[in-house]
């Protein structure tokens, strides 16, 4: 008699993938009885349980006032429910460290090292969020923000001025199986030369050490990498059915092992490709306007997976210091952005014990966009900008000002830079000093459905 799926339920088996190949070889060698139950077990995937406890994770942060407390223990509740997962063999926060769900999803700041698994939750949907400089010479700063204010694009929806792709990227979008839906196809087209909205920006100031005016662009891979985002957490799943039931879903993984595993690990190299290419078609299009040509140029991502043989560090806002991290790096020179009133930092570093290879991304927050606003709910809009912007060019390409984006938002920068000197998290070699900046603002007040809202 034939042995079908239904009867290796029946007998307790959990089913997937591998009951195609134990029902061939059960049928073909007509197994039964004691040698039929000996072959299943043996082939039956084993299950791997999360941790009891939370593995240990370095926690390069302190704490100085009762908001920064509670953020913190947000934080920690974050990364211990995280750090059970049971691919994972260390951790690290970084003072930046903000939650960014609920427990288990890992905080921004927070990087997890996986071994011979990737975790697209903890990359998330904005995958190789980075930054790019450019520096421009002894140029007028608002002449560049002014030619990059008429070339850049901010808040929802492409574009079709830059939608040419060179053959060899559109070559390997196509021939990758997370990459060449149709949707995804037209996205790697129609997102390029945008920046999208929330703390993506455009930032134009002068180099303390050489006062070139330099032009640096803040964004990650838009529509094309969402796409690869969610089609990666629905293979991850079906993974985690058949390892690791008990593992959270949030944090799902694809064995690198696996003909899924290389394609997805293969799929981010090429949206990092394409995220490069996003930020200097914005900046070469602005130079080109100017007719200016760049005197130095680098960037770095801050939102990532990083391969290291077997280990895969798992960044979440996190800053690569390590050259071993960053194929293309230029002097081992990283890129911190801390808010639009403050320098960015130009640093380099190494790797110790606590920080993993890594430092913070900017400056992080220690609330939510919605207690920011309740904070500030006794002065209009207007005076909260008028007083956090004073003596800078601040644009908001919606025309629409978005006070969750202020200086107030986010973290105290002085101490954020004190923090990254006390726990060896990358030497400051150079700031840019700021003019403004362009960034979305508020594009969503005029949405269907907030005006529906208001009504």
């Amino acid at each position: 008699m034939k042995i079908t799926g239904k009867e290796l339920l029946e007998m307790g088996y959990r089913s997937g993938k591998w009951f195609g190949e134990a029902l061939e070889y059960i049928n073909d060698h007509a197994l039964e009885g004691e040698a039929l139950r000996r072959y299943l077990d043996r082939m039956q995937p084993k299950h791997v349980f999360p941790h009891n406890e939370p593995l240990g994770y370095h926690r390069n942060i302190m704490v100085e006032d009762e908001l920064e407390m509670d953020n913190l223990k947000s934080v920690v509740q974050c990364m211990d429910g995280l750090m059970k997962t049971p691919t994972l063999t260390g951790g690290a926060i970084m003072p930046d460290a903000c939650p960014t769900g609920p427990v288990g999803h890992i905080p921004v700041g927070g990087i997890a090292v996986a071994r011979n698994a990737i975790h697209p939750a903890m990359h998330s949907a904005d995958i190789c969020c980075s930054v790019m400089m450019t520096s421009l010479g002894h140029v007028e700063p608002k002449s560049v923000l002014d030619a990059a204010h008429a070339i850049t694009h901010f808040g929802p929806g492409g574009r079709d001025e830059y939608c040419d792709l060179d053959a060899h990227l559109d070559e390997k979008i196509r021939s990758n199986s997370y990459l060449n839906s149709d949707r995804s196809i037209m996205l790697s087209r129609k997102h390029l030369g945008t920046q999208g909205d929330g703390n993506h920006f455009l930032y134009v100031g002068k180099s303390e050490q050489t006062e070139e005016t330099i032009l640096v662009t803040h964004h990650g891979s838009r529509g094309f990498g969402a796409e690869l985002y969610k089609t990666g957490m629905k293979v991850a799943e079906r993974f985690r059915k058949e390892l690791s039931p008990q593992t959270l879903k949030v944090n799902a993984w694809i064995p690198y092992d696996t003909d899924e595993g290389r394609s997805y690990l293969d799929a981010l190299q090429v949206v990092r490709e394409w995220t490069r290419l996003n930020h200097l078609t914005i900046h070469k299009a602005t130079y080109e306007k100017m007719g200016l040509e760049p005197t130095i140029q680098f960037w770095n991502e801050h939102n990532f997976i990083f391969r290291d043989g077997d280990d895969f560090y798992h960044a979440k806002g996190a800053t690569p210091l390590d050259d071993r991290f960053v194929p293309d790096s230029t002097d081992g020179l990283r890129l911190i952005p801390l808010n639009m009133q403050q320098p960015i930092l130009i640093v380099r570093g190494e790797t110790t014990d606590t920080n993993l290879g890594f430092a913070p991304h900017g400056a992080g927050r220690n609330m939510s966009r919605s207690q920011h606003r309740r904070m500030h709910a006794d002065r209009t809009i207007e005076e909260i900008f008028a007083s956090e912007t004073k003596g800078l060019d601040v644009r908001f390409f919606s025309g629409r000002i978005d006070i969750t984006e202020l200086p107030s938002a986010y973290k105290d920068a002085e101490n954020l830079q004190a923090q990254m000197k006390a726990f060896n998290l990358g030497q400051v070699v150079d700031r840019i000093l700021p003019y403004g900046c362009i960034m979305a603002g508020d594009w969503q007040h005029d949405a269907p459905w907030r005006r529906k809202r208001r009504r």
